[in-house]
């Protein structure tokens, strides 16, 4: 069994959240091939699919997957995998930007679930399931070298959603713009780490001698968040 560092154990931990024997997973991205490998001989899933656009990763996974139940395919993200094929999907270790791409080359071939870990930009992907019809189940921070947001979509009943007005229950009683910033669910559970990490990022901020735009941005919601927990 490989051994995965906490951003990969949070992610694997919100895969198959059911139990289903029959799920096929996809990983894009998947480097070593540790996820699927742990994934499948712990039998959270019943059969992996990796994809790889460098030959060294390539490599990497068809070596860490030989004899388990796998294909490794070497393609530009869901350009090789067929609409259907997938019970569930991860891509992670990349920023925001790029996985959103990912996911809106080939709309048809997403599953209906996904779990996303970003980089950076962590509204991005939040943003994207909004558009696109589908509701946060669990978002977690995995507290490694950096704060890692691992984020869990579940496609939505289509008779829910209304593309114009897009709403996701995890945004009730939160505010939305922080929500979409900071994580709905991360805001309501308010762990202690979470928010000294918050008054860290703050005084960060506020000793910049020059803040615009997303900083400014940033920091005026952090502090919006404080004062709403601070009159608790």
């Amino acid at each position: 069994m490989p051994k995965l560092d906490i951003r990969l154990r949070t992610v694997a931990a919100l895969i198959n959240p059911h139990d289903d024997s029959s799920v096929v997973h996809g990983d894009i991205g998947s480097d070593h091939g540790g996820l699927l490998v742990s994934l499948l001989r712990s039998k959270r899933i019943a059969k992996g699919i990796a994809v790889e656009n460098k030959t060294q990763p390539y490599d990497n996974s068809c070596c860490a997957l030989k004899g388990l139940c796998a294909e490794v395919r070497f393609g530009d993200g869901l350009a090789v995998i067929q609409p259907g094929e997938l019970s569930s999907l991860s891509i992670c270790g990349m920023g925001a930007e790029s996985i959103v791409k990912i996911l809106d080359a080939f709309p048809d071939r997403v599953p209906d679930h996904v779990v996303l870990q970003p980089n950076r930009q962590h509204e991005l992907v939040r943003d994207w399931g909004l558009r696109n019809g589908f509701h946060l189940n669990e978002e977690q921070i995995a507290w490694g070298h950096w704060p890692y947001a691992v984020i869990s979509l579940q496609r939505a009943d289509v008779s829910e959603f209304d593309a114009s007005t897009p709403k996701d229950p995890a945004y009730a009683d939160v505010d939305f713009e922080a929500a979409l910033l900071f994580g709905p669910l991360i805001l309501k559970r308010w762990e202690p780490k979470f928010a000294a990490r918050l008054y860290e990022e703050q005084a960060y901020l506020q000793g910049l001698t020059q803040l615009r735009g997303d900083y400014e941005h940033r920091l005026h919601q952090i502090q919006k968040v404080l004062a709403v927990h601070a009159a608790r």
